[in-house]
């Protein structure tokens, strides 16, 4: 527990129960007299502003790419280990389920629902964080089923790294794997997302 609180900090509880008139939620933090609440929407706002930074750095990078690369011969980035080779996914990675395109686009879209509802309760700068990540990538992801060819909801993910003997991926899916990553740590040393910290 005490070394959990040292690499993640004491986390704020955001209301005690049976605190009169609100009293427990307009208690400032000890540390820098900030209230719960407002620390509260501090994480929010990191949360979105890591998801608008995913989504932008995925948007643009797959913009480029359909410009510059599609239709062109891969790019050497080190030799055959790293490539650019844009490539269109209808499918999951590996191009697995390019018949249920669809139910990738759903899948995406309840991700993005549960993070939106689960930003409420958050207050945990790491899990703010790893839930930005995930919002940012399955959000570019979502973009492309969305748009782009071959039709609404159906459309394929445009892929263009390409590492010797692996997957082809893009930015939406490095943001959602860091993410995850994130989250299994977390929760390995008992962080939950609304910041507090238990030892099973």
């Amino acid at each position: 527990m005490a070394e959990a609180e040292r690499i993640i900090g004491t986390p704020d509880i955001p209301d005690a129960e049976g605190a009169e008139g609100g009293e427990a939620a307009d208690r400032a933090d000890d540390r820098g007299g900030e209230t719960a609440p407002s620390r509260g929407k501090r994480r929010i706002m990191v949360l979105f502003a890591v998801a608008v930074f995913a989504y932008l750095i995925d948007l643009i990078s797959k913009m480029l790419v359909v410009a510059k690369l599609e239709h062109h011969e891969p790019v050497e980035l080190i030799g055959d280990w790293l490539q650019l080779s844009a490539i269109r996914n209808a499918g999951a990675a590996f191009g697995i389920g390019e018949a249920y395109t669809i139910i990738f686009t759903f899948i995406a879209a309840t991700v993005i629902v549960v993070i939106a509802r689960l930003a409420r309760k958050l207050y945990s700068l790491p899990w703010a964080i790893a839930l930005g990540l995930l919002l940012g990538g399955a959000l570019g992801n979502l973009t492309d089923r969305i748009f782009r060819a071959p039709g609404t909801f159906q459309g394929a993910v445009v892929d263009f790294i390409a590492p010797a003997h692996f997957a082809v991926f893009n930015l939406a899916d490095s943001a959602i794997v860091c993410g995850g990553i994130l989250i299994v740590i977390l929760s390995f040393k008992g962080l939950d997302p609304d910041g507090t910290v238990h030892k099973d």
